[in-house]
């Protein structure tokens, strides 16, 4: 072997300057993270595709119900309007004096009986007068006893001095004077009489006064308001500090119940007294109360062009308070087979559930497994928010309310919740 060869075997290979710093630094990762965020972000994109479905219409249904359907309506509903109920008796009881209270025997919620106490004044001074005009009645009740005493002694005494007289042992003056002072006992009398008949009066007045301070209830209800607590002055009349309480609470009828309802001067004719209704109160929108219209107030709000109607609840609970508002539909007569064609098959619909195409054709979009199918109806009448439907659609369908003019037969759509009224 030659001697380069034994030196090329001696000699150590050295890796290249670059190789050493990427062996140092590790292996590049930067591709495969790229690489992995974009395919998160395609499986991100086409998982919102799927569930978002930006490319379907977005929709809001209602159920068809039956044409006078809903529990308590007599009929189909020729009007709807909004309102509250109210109490047709209600009180906040004030005291007919000015007083300290000295007790408050009610609390808010609390069922009261007609006469039943509920609060009661301080009456140390009611008292002490009363004692004062009873003492007053008693002297002038002695007053009279005297005063009848002196007429039974002045009253024989002037006939035996007449007798006197006649026989001549007594002058005329003597029985003048005898008969003056019998005169003057019996006006005495009546004068005593009378004083007692003052002092007795003076006596009911301080007992009235002494009543007035017990505070009753004027009539059966429940107390919605406790306005006044122990300590504080109550008056009838307005005070000129603000410390003083003008009453001790508020008790409401709760039999006295009724729902005053606002309706335009436009649809006031369809609204006749003893007109049959149907009552849903916001806080039980699916329980419907049978009532009738009691009276249409004969005047009309020139600032909202409406005139109120009072509406008489048929049916007494609990749940129903003053103050809740309430949605009253104003009930025609109860169909007939005869006058109804197709009667078991007509619906109601929300009147923006019916659109009008071009041809003048009538229809409305059916939703139904995710997907919208025109239906051409036939429409009874039509009231402020509703819309009959002889035929074309079955009750219990549900039809597309909101965003129904985007739709075609066939359509994929997305069904949005409605919002939630408050």
């Amino acid at each position: 072997m030659s001697k380069s060869s034994l030196i090329d075997q001696l000699k150590i290979e050295r890796e290249p300057q670059a190789a050493v710093a990427r062996r140092r630094r590790g292996p590049n990762l930067w591709p495969w993270a790229l690489g992995g965020l974009a395919a998160l972000a395609a499986i991100v994109a086409v998982g919102w595709f799927v569930v978002a479905r930006p490319d379907l219409v977005s929709v809001e249904t209602a159920t068809a119900r039956p044409l006078g359907g809903g529990g308590a309506a007599e009929g189909r509903s020729l009007l709807d309007a909004s309102g509250y109920v109210v109490a047709r008796r209600a009180a906040t009881v004030s005291s007919k004096i000015t007083g300290k209270v000295a007790e408050v025997l009610i609390e808010e919620g609390q069922h009261v009986a007609a006469g039943q106490v509920i609060a009661r004044l301080d009456d140390s001074n009611v008292r002490a007068a009363l004692d004062q005009a009873r003492a007053q009645a008693a002297a002038a009740q002695a007053g009279v006893r005297v005063a009848q005493a002196n007429l039974e002694s002045a009253g024989p005494k002037a006939e035996r001095s007449r007798k006197l007289h006649d026989k001549g042992f007594l002058s005329d003056q003597d029985v003048l004077d005898a008969m003056a002072a019998a005169d003057a006992a019996r006006e005495n009398l009546a004068l005593a009489q009378r004083q007692a008949q003052v002092a007795q009066a003076a006596v009911e007045v301080q007992r009235r006064a002494e009543d007035d301070t017990v505070i009753r209830a004027p009539f059966a209800g429940v107390v919605t308001v406790k306005a006044a607590q122990p300590g504080e002055m109550v008056s009838p009349v307005s005070a000129g500090g603000g410390f003083t309480r003008t009453g001790i609470g508020t008790i409401v009828d709760m039999d006295s119940l009724e729902v005053e309802v606002d309706v335009a001067e436009n649809f006031i004719n369809r609204v006749t007294p003893a007109m049959p209704v149907s009552v849903r109160l916001n806080a039980y929108p699916d329980w419907d109360i049978p009532g009738e219209v009691i009276a249409v107030v004969p005047t009309a709000d020139q600032s909202k062009a409406t005139v109120s109607v009072r509406v008489g609840l048929q049916q007494k609970d609990a749940r129903i308070i003053p103050q809740m508002g309430a949605h009253v539909a104003f009930l025609g007569p109860k169909p007939t087979g005869a006058g109804t064609p197709q009667s078991g098959r007509s619906v109601v619909v929300p009147a923006e559930a019916v659109q009008s195409e071009d041809s003048g054709q009538t229809v409305v979009f059916v939703i139904a497994n995710g997907h919208a199918e025109r239906r051409a109806v036939r429409l009874g009448e039509k009231t402020s928010q509703e819309q009959s439907l002889i035929a074309g659609v079955s009750p219990g369908e549900a039809v597309a309310v909101a965003g129904a003019e985007k739709l075609s037969d066939g359509r994929a759509v997305k069904v949005r919740r409605k919002p939630a009224t408050t």
